[in-house]
């Protein structure tokens, strides 16, 4: 594998302590997700798009399997011969594959059995950090890596799949009963910060982790614009919807159009109206919207039609990245525990970082002089690069070890599970 999807270069110097402590903070923050659910939710799939939590268990303990374990460990033997092809997501290199709409089907493993899979793969995986030898170990380090890191997106995606599969429960369950509510304020006024454009550098240039989507480096021109100094709050998209917004064909995108029109779609997801009270959804149960936290669980096609009606329009990732880049990554990430957007006030620019994955304008695709990367790990971002777009950032439910401002997510333009919102861009 080429160091095109890299971790940290100074991680093969890294002690195998701190590799090994790394590691098992990591994978026991998974299980800690984990904590709170019936062994009845381990196996649920109420959408194509989301997966088990059983299967986010099992499929990051596959990933260690694979791509260290088996190359690199000598006399390694697998837990199971079919987890092969059961807990593969889609590395057509590696073989078959489950079909993902039918990862709900699998009542066999049983969460007892993914558990002591994943006990099985932790063992293998700390003597093979601790034994790796030299000549080997800089490769070992580097898919160490990008596991922890990718284990750090399927903690992600647990939880708001697992917000996905209690949303279409009529008991609207709640994943904690316990889950604090955040602290109800106003949000700061809305303000713009200017910036003059001209050749810019984005992506990440750094000795941090980075993925293969996030390099290389490279000069960007930019004419002047402004960016709003916070996200778009839930009482303003409010406004667009009580104006008509979902019913006006100018203020959309022609997929975006026939998205509405055949989803009936009339406000973001999870919102709900009883009794004259807009309520929305969350990780804690049904709770009442609050009109001044980041607009959450709206599409591409949402964020961008919002933006028209309010005659502005979806920054680019590359003026997001200019002004993130300057600011700290700080933020409502998951260790919060609040598990859902929160207001702010104070000066911009404001939560870049935590709360909401933003959307941009731009599509998702490779940088100038990008290289995919050799063998399977390099089907890991390359081959999406078609038909989806850029979100900037991290959301409430990102470990905040897992973001920097270079961070390239990616969805298609329909979706909207994720928490998913945006801030407004302008030209000067």
């Amino acid at each position: 594998m080429n160091d095109v999807l890299r971790a940290d270069p100074a991680g093969a110097t890294r002690s195998a302590h701190d590799w090994a402590t790394y590691f098992r903070r990591v994978r026991a923050a998974s299980e800690a997700l984990c904590a709170p659910l019936l062994v009845e939710d381990y196996g649920l799939q109420t959408a194509d798009f989301a997966s088990p939590p059983k299967w986010h268990l099992a499929h990051v303990s596959w990933f260690f399997e694979t791509f260290l374990l088996e190359p690199f460990l000598p006399g390694y033997r697998e837990f199971h011969p079919q987890f092969r092809v059961l807990f593969n997501s889609y590395y057509d290199q590696v073989g078959r594959y489950h079909p993902r709409p039918q990862r709900g089907f699998l009542s066999r493993p049983s969460v007892e059995e993914v558990y002591r899979y994943r006990a099985h793969v932790d063992a293998a995986m700390l003597e093979l950090i601790d034994g790796a030898a030299p000549d080997v170990w800089p490769t070992v380090a580097q898919r160490l890596g990008i596991g922890l890191n990718h284990e750090q997106q399927h903690q992600e995606l647990l939880l708001t799949d697992l917000k996905q599969h209690f949303s279409v429960n009529p008991l609207r369950p709640a994943y904690r009963t316990d889950l604090p509510e955040p602290a109800r304020r106003s949000a700061a006024a809305l303000g713009w910060i200017e910036r003059e454009g001209g050749l810019v550098h984005i992506g990440q240039g750094g000795d941090g982790f980075a993925y293969d989507n996030e390099l290389p480096r490279h000069r960007v021109f930019l004419t002047p614009f402004a960016l709003a100094t916070r996200p778009v709050t839930n009482g303003e998209y409010l406004a667009f919807i009580e104006d008509g917004g979902y019913r006006n064909p100018a203020l959309w995108l022609s997929d975006g159009w026939s998205t509405v029109n055949r989803e009936r779609w009339a406000h973001p997801r999870y919102w709900e109206r009883h009794d004259g009270q807009w309520l929305e959804f969350t990780l804690g149960g049904l709770r009442p919207l609050d009109a001044d936290a980041p607009v959450s669980h709206v599409s591409h096609f949402e964020a961008d039609a919002y933006a028209t009606w309010a005659d502005a329009r979806l920054p680019t990732e590359a003026e997001w990245e200019q002004v993130a880049a300057g600011v700290a990554v700080d933020g409502n990430f998951v260790e919060t525990g609040l598990l859902h957007p929160q207001a702010m006030a104070g000066e911009g620019p404001l939560q870049l970082f935590g709360d909401v994955w933003e959307h941009t304008g731009s599509a998702y695709l490779a940088y100038p002089g990008y290289r995919q990367a050799e063998g399977a790990l390099g089907e890991y971002n390359g081959k999406f690069m078609s038909g989806q777009m850029v979100l900037r950032g991290g959301s409430c439910a990102t470990p905040a070890d897992h973001i920097r401002a270079s961070y390239r997510n990616f969805f298609y333009p329909q979706e909207r599970w994720q928490f998913q919102g945006f801030r407004l861009a302008r030209d000067l």
